[in-house]
């Protein structure tokens, strides 16, 4: 994965439509409805197009915190091939196999939530929408939203639409590897199925009860622990990958804007297509990015 980050990020970077996309990426550009409104009442404008943590930032920090403390105070002291030879069925060891499997299961529920922390959350979804635009050249998306009903008319689609559409098939021709591993990682299915807590265990088995025979989308019966492993850390190491990339784009312009004054453009793209340019100002003592005042 490391290394296909790190080759999607050269081409981002000179497909990017103007210099500064990948920069708003990272500090999440986005349209604030309520500056519009403010606007309208008020003889004093202000520009709606606005960066910042917003509260979708606060929430991926937090789910950040959950899924760090999990990573690094949940890891097995045996390998996984010892695991296996300790679970393997013997009469004595029978009361031992069933302790490790119970605490299997219960490490299993809590994978299951940090597998909906990633998948659902709305500023990664965002975050990989923006990265695979920037990839095809296309301008960043100031005006994306997660449809958050059947009514909502004004959105950029629903989770999973976003996630399969809009990410996954327009990642194919670019990055066969991330478009497997999304296809082999994020089902509806099993999204479904935790979200609704339609499951149960049995004999190292997820059991998933939302199985529907004439539904080509609700084909999966079980997933054996061990296919599960496999979901889990290709999650896991999506994750770790776009923190990286991150850190690799706020790095990237850092060093820019260190050379022009701690200056670096943006550039906003309105519905109606109109364009103009911003500069954000990069501030050292805090490692980080507002708009300069003019």
């Amino acid at each position: 994965m490391s290394p296909e980050i790190d080759r999607l990020m050269d081409i981002a970077l000179e497909k990017q439509n103007h210099i500064g996309d990948l920069l708003l990426l990272k500090e999440n550009g986005f349209y604030e409805k309520k500056i519009a409104e403010y606007n309208k009442i008020n003889t004093t404008k202000l520009n709606p197009h606005v960066i910042g943590p917003s509260h979708e930032g606060h929430s991926e920090h937090a789910h950040c915190l959950f899924i760090h403390k999990y990573r690094t105070n949940n890891i097995h002291k045996l390998s996984y091939k010892k695991y296996l030879e300790e679970i393997e069925y013997a009469p004595e060891k029978s009361n031992l196999i069933d302790k490790l499997i119970e605490l299997e299961e219960t490490t299993i529920q809590l994978e299951m939530l940090i597998y909906l922390k990633f998948w659902e959350a709305d500023l990664i979804i965002k975050k990989l929408y923006q990265f695979v635009r920037i990839l095809n050249g296309e301008h960043y998306d100031w005006y994306f939203k997660i449809s958050e009903s059947q009514r909502d008319k004004n959105s950029t689609g629903k989770r999973q639409d976003i996630i399969r559409l809009k990410i996954r098939d327009k990642l194919k021709k670019t990055s066969p590897l991330l478009y497997d591993l999304i296809k082999n990682t994020y089902k509806t299915q099993i999204r479904n199925s935790i979200a609704h807590s339609n499951y149960s265990f049995l004999g190292r088995n997820i059991h998933l009860n939302n199985h529907i025979e004439d539904d080509s989308n609700c084909q999966l019966e079980t997933i054996t622990f061990d296919e599960w492993i496999d979901i889990f850390h290709s999650t896991i190491i999506f994750h770790n990958e776009l923190i990286r990339m991150n850190n690799i784009i706020n790095d990237y312009y850092r060093k820019m804007a260190m050379k022009h004054d701690n200056i670096f453009p943006i550039m906003v793209t309105e519905k109606d297509g109109k364009q103009y340019e911003l500069p954000l100002e990069y501030r050292p003592r805090f490692n980080d990015w507002k708009y300069k005042q003019i």
